[in-house]
C-alpha cells in the first residue's frame, strides 16, 4: 500500500530532526567555544578592569567567533575593529551631543565613513553601524565613555585567542566526507549493475533520483575542505596538517568528476531499462567490480591514507573493459564508455595524472 500524506509528512519529520540533530553535533565545539568566550570576556571587562556592565565585551567575543571556521582570523579583526570603532564614535559623540534622531543619523553615518576610510568589509562596517545604533540608543550613557569601547577591545581579544584553539574534528571531516561521496558512487554503480541485468524500470528510476540528489554531498565536501583550510590557516597549533589536509583538498575535484560521471551512467541505465534495451552481462559485472574497487578508495581514505592501495583493483577493471564484447544497441555502447570514465576519473584519486589514468586503459573493444 502506497503511504499517505501523514506518513509521509512523519518520515520527512524525523529525517529532519535527525538532520538538525547531526548539524547540532557538528558545531557543538564552536558553541562551547562561543560560551566561554563570551564569559571570559565578562570576567576579564568585569572583574579584572572593574566595569559594572560590560555588555559590549561579550557580544563582541561571540559576534566575532560565529559558528564557521571560514576566514576565522578576519572575522574576529573586521567585527573587532568595527565594534570598537562604532562604539568609540557613539560614546564620544553622545558626550558631546546627547540622543536622538539626528545624532543618531550623524553617529551612523560617521561610524560607516570610518570603517570605510579604515578599507574595512562589509562585516566591519555593519559592525560599526549597528554598535553605533546600540550605543545611541539603547544605551546612551554618556558618564561610561570610553569604558564601553574597552569593553569591546577586550571581546575582541578573548575571540582572538579563542580562534586559535580549535579541535582536531574539520582536519578529519574532508577525508571522511570524501569517504562518504566515494559510498555514494559505488552505492550507484552497485545498484547500476543490477538493473543492467533484472532491466526494472521502476527501480531504474529511483535510482536516477537517488543520483541526481548527491550534488549536496560536493557541495558539503568542498565546505568541509574550505574549513579544513581555515583551521590551519587561523590556528599555530595545526599548521603541521596543512600539507596533508592540502592533498584532500585537491581530491575535491576528481571527486566531483567521478560523481557527476557515475550519475551520467546511471542515467544511461535507466534509459536502457525504460526503452527495454539490453545489456551485455560482462557489462553488468564491470559495474560491479568496479563498485568493489570504489569500496577499497573509500576504505583507503577512512584508514587516513590517500588511495593508492586501490590502484590494482580499478586498473584490473579498466584492462577488463578492453576485453568485454561489443553490444548491438548504441546505449549499451555509451554505457561501456561512461565505465571507462568513472574507472579514470577514481584512478586520479590515487596519486595518477590525467594522462597516466588515460594511457593505463587499454582501448575499448571493437
Amino acid at each position: 500500500m502506497e503511504p499517505g500524506p501523514l506518513d509521509r509528512m512523519w518520515s520527512h519529520s524525523r529525517v529532519s530532526a535527525r538532520a538538525r540533530v547531526a548539524r547540532l553535533k557538528s558545531k557543538r565545539w564552536q558553541i562551547v567555544q562561543c560560551a566561554l568566550a563570551a564569559g571570559v570576556a565578562w570576567l576579564v571587562a568585569s572583574d579584572l578592569l572593574g566595569h559594572p556592565t560590560p555588555f559590549f565585551a561579550p557580544v563582541a567575543a561571540v559576534v566575532s567567533l560565529g559558528t564557521s571556521y571560514g576566514q576565522r582570523l578576519r572575522r574576529v579583526l573586521e567585527v573587532t575593529i568595527g565594534v570598537a570603532v562604532g562604539v568609540l564614535l557613539a560614546d564620544l559623540l553622545v558626550a558631546q551631543l546627547g540622543s536622538g534622531w539626528w545624532q543618531l543619523a550623524l553617529i551612523v553615518g560617521l561610524a560607516m565613513s570610518t570603517a570605510f576610510l579604515l578599507d574595512g568589509g562589509q562585516l566591519l562596517v555593519t559592525q560599526a553601524a549597528v554598535q553605533s545604533i546600540v550605543v545611541s540608543t539603547l544605551i546612551p550613557d554618556p558618564g561610561a565613555a570610553l569604558t564601553r569601547w574597552t569593553d569591546a577591545l577586550v571581546g575582541g581579544a578573548v575571540a582572538l585567542v579563542a580562534a586559535t584553539v580549535v579541535p582536531a574534528a574539520p582536519l578529519r571531516r574532508p577525508r571522511e566526507q570524501a569517504a562518504v561521496v566515494v559510498r555514494k558512487i559505488s552505492e550507484l554503480l552497485r545498484a547500476a549493475g543490477e538493473v543492467m541485468v533484472d532491466g526494472e524500470v521502476e527501480r531504474a528510476m529511483e535510482l536516477l533520483a537517488d543520483a541526481r540528489s548527491t550534488d549536496s554531498l560536493i557541495r558539503e565536501l568542498q565546505a568541509a575542505a574550505d574549513e579544513g583550510m581555515s583551521v590551519v590557516a587561523s590556528s599555530p597549533f595545526r599548521v603541521r596538517h596543512k600539507g596533508n589536509l592540502r592533498r584532500m583538498v585537491e581530491l575535491v575535484d576528481p571527486l566531483d568528476r567521478a560523481l557527476r560521471s557515475t550519475r551520467v551512467l546511471v542515467r544511461q541505465t535507466a534509459v536502457a531499462a525504460y526503452h527495454r534495451r539490453p545489456v551485455p552481462a560482462s557489462y553488468s559485472l564491470l559495474a560491479l567490480d568496479l563498485a568493489d574497487a570504489t569500496d577499497l578508495v573509500a576504505d583507503e581514505l577512512v584508514a587516513e591514507r590517500m588511495a593508492a592501495g586501490a590502484r590494482p583493483a580499478l586498473l584490473a577493471v579498466g584492462e577488463a573493459s578492453g576485453r568485454v564484447e561489443r553490444a548491438d544497441e548504441m546505449t549499451a555502447e555509451v554505457l561501456l564508455v561512461q565505465l571507462r570514465s568513472v574507472v579514470i576519473d577514481l584512478l586520479l584519486l590515487t596519486g595518477m595524472d590525467q594522462l597516466e589514468t588515460t594511457n593505463a586503459l587499454p582501448p575499448p573493444p571493437r
